[in-house]
């Protein structure tokens, strides 16, 4: 079928059904013509309201009505092809809209990591799609590199508590009933102002709501989750939509990578580079996105195959100024960057330190910058891992134990940097050190410059 009749026939079940009287009923009281189906396999007894969707076709050649989130509202098919899919001949259709659709399904708890609201396109889906949350356990991954050439550390001053800590903002309880794609607009939109939520997953995690309070310290403004059109308009009126395509190119496909990353360190010491496992891990990285997530959104896509058409998250571009005064605040895991007149302009989630290894108290400073550091394994001065008791030279990479960025703090073996672990940010403990996704790290690392304070707080 051409565009234009693709288009046309679209266009001409939409206005048949809203002009006609109970239009879903009719055309399944028919027994003929096409009829509107959720993705869970339901009639549809309504039509969705004019403007609010759009017709695409997808890869085998169905029409779909999807919100400008992308999220699927309706497949468009005919009696005989429902009955072949389905099964018989339907039953009449039930009113399920919104979260009544599922009144057997808990509200998930905001502090539950990986809670995500339920939507009809999840069902699309088959089950394994989605992964299961991690088990936390402390990581033994972030160690602090070179640090024979760290020079001691001078007194350092203890500086009072701030009181006036941000806190996590009181969500309507209505924001539970977001879709992925509606999370995952906000999640960009406070991304792109410099707040960042760790990686974009769709989740309604602690994340997003730590980004949610840093705004509203910036800006005043308190922005309710589940005003998704102030977003979306938000959006628009930017950089652009949440949504974008990219086409992976021979260069993605080519790498350099490498089949895998070991565990202990001497063996990391052997590779050339610490560098992406796979086209998937690198593309995730690039669009702040989670691995996983990437991969579900795109469920028929091979990333190897340059040429290869995927849907990412549009992401904006790095924030520009300067960071005069970093507070890392620990009880938050949230580092926050204040310019010189004390307003606050970024802030990322954090792994700060953890009880064995607990990180610094009061005020140190920045001491020194390496954008893709190395990473130097001395076991008199940092820990003994498995056999190793001589000291190892691991090359730098994304993947290696600071990720690409190295922030030193004077502080001997204390430092800020990248993780090969984005989507841990905030939800594990570290050795004591600063540790934040390789991009928040990074647009970090172009905002101050040593001699810059850095105050821990509880």
């Amino acid at each position: 079928m051409s565009r234009i009749r693709f288009a046309s026939a679209a266009a001409a079940l939409l206005a048949a059904t809203f002009l006609a009287e109970g239009p879903v009923q009719a055309q399944w009281a028919g027994g003929r013509g096409m009829v509107l189906v959720s993705p869970d396999g339901r009639i549809l007894d309504t039509v969705p309201e004019y403007g609010s969707v759009r017709p695409v076709r997808d890869e085998f050649g169905r029409t779909l009505l999807v919100t400008p989130w992308n999220e699927v509202v309706a497949i468009e098919m005919t009696m005989r092809e429902y009955r072949r899919q389905y099964g018989g001949f339907p039953e009449a259709p039930r009113p399920r809209r919104g979260y009544d659709a599922y009144p057997d399904t808990p509200i998930p708890d905001y502090d539950d990591e990986y809670a995500s609201a339920p939507v009809f396109r999840e069902e699309a889906y088959p089950p394994d799609m989605y992964p299961p949350a991690p088990e936390a356990r402390i990581e033994r991954r972030d160690l602090n590199p070179e640090t024979a050439s760290i020079p001691d550390a001078p007194n350092v001053i203890e500086a009072p508590r701030i009181t006036e800590e941000p806190r996590l903002p009181a969500v309507d309880p209505a924001a539970a009933k977001l879709t992925k794609p509606q999370v995952t607009a906000l999640q960009v939109y406070l991304d792109r102002a410099g707040f960042s939520p760790g990686v974009i997953d769709g989740r309604m995690g602690s994340n997003v709501m730590k980004a949610l309070a840093a705004y509203k310290e910036a800006t005043g403004e308190t922005l309710d989750p589940a005003d998704t059109q102030t977003v979306l308009d938000r959006l628009t009126a930017g950089e652009g939509l949440a949504f974008t395509t990219y086409e992976i190119t021979p260069e993605d496909a080519a790498g350099p990578f490498v089949a895998s990353i070991p565990t202990d360190y001497a063996e990391k010491a052997k590779l050339e580079r610490m560098a992406f496992t796979s086209t998937l891990e690198m593309l995730a990285e690039r669009f702040h996105m989670d691995e996983a997530y990437l991969k579900e959104i795109n469920p028929d896509a091979d990333f190897t195959v340059p040429g290869t058409i995927i849907k990412v998250v549009q992401t904006g571009r790095k924030k520009t100024g300067s960071v005069a005064r970093i507070i890392a605040d620990k009880g938050l895991k949230q580092v926050r960057g204040y310019d010189e007149a004390g307003k606050l302009v970024v802030a990322y989630p954090a792994t700060i330190g953890s009880t064995d290894t607990p990180s610094p108290t009061g005020e140190v400073r920045i001491e020194r910058i390496a954008l893709n550091p190395g990473y130097t394994y001395n076991p008199k001065i940092n820990f003994k891992q498995g056999d190793n008791d001589r000291v190892l030279q691991v090359p730098p990479g994304p993947n290696g134990p600071v990720g690409t960025v190295w922030i030193a703090l004077s502080k001997p073996t204390y430092g800020i940097h990248g993780t090969p672990d984005p989507s841990k940010i905030g939800k594990t403990a570290s050795h004591g050190c600063v540790r934040l996704t390789n991009w928040d790290a990074e647009e970090l690392a172009k905002l101050v410059k040593p001699g810059v304070t850095v105050t821990f707080i509880e």
